[in-house]
């Protein structure tokens, strides 16, 4: 197996505690896909969906290389991705 790491595989296996395990993966050739729950592999990511697709496919087996982009349909505070290194601005100087 390989061991570089890849910043999709990062996150997903480093998912921010309290945010529940849903959202919409985007892939690089454009779709999108809902998730209500999802596992992980070395290379691969595995998407459960909610309801089955046009074709009637309810689980997607995705490489980390195709993830493009990642939305959530939950409200998620901007605090809770600093456990996993996002940042905020830097705070204001005082007496400037």
């Amino acid at each position: 197996m390989s061991t570089l790491s890849n910043p999709w595989r990062d996150f997903f296996r480093n998912w921010p505690e309290g945010v529940p395990r849903r959202g919409v993966v985007i892939t690089s050739f454009d779709e999108q896909i809902p998730f209500a729950e999802f596992l992980t592999s070395e290379t691969f990511l595995l998407l459960e969906r909610p309801a089955p697709d046009s074709l009637g496919a309810r689980t997607v087996v995705l490489s980390f290389d195709e993830v493009a982009a990642l939305k959530f349909t939950d409200v998620v505070k901007s605090k809770t991705f600093q456990s996993i290194g996002f940042e905020g601005p830097p705070p204001k100087a005082q007496g400037r």
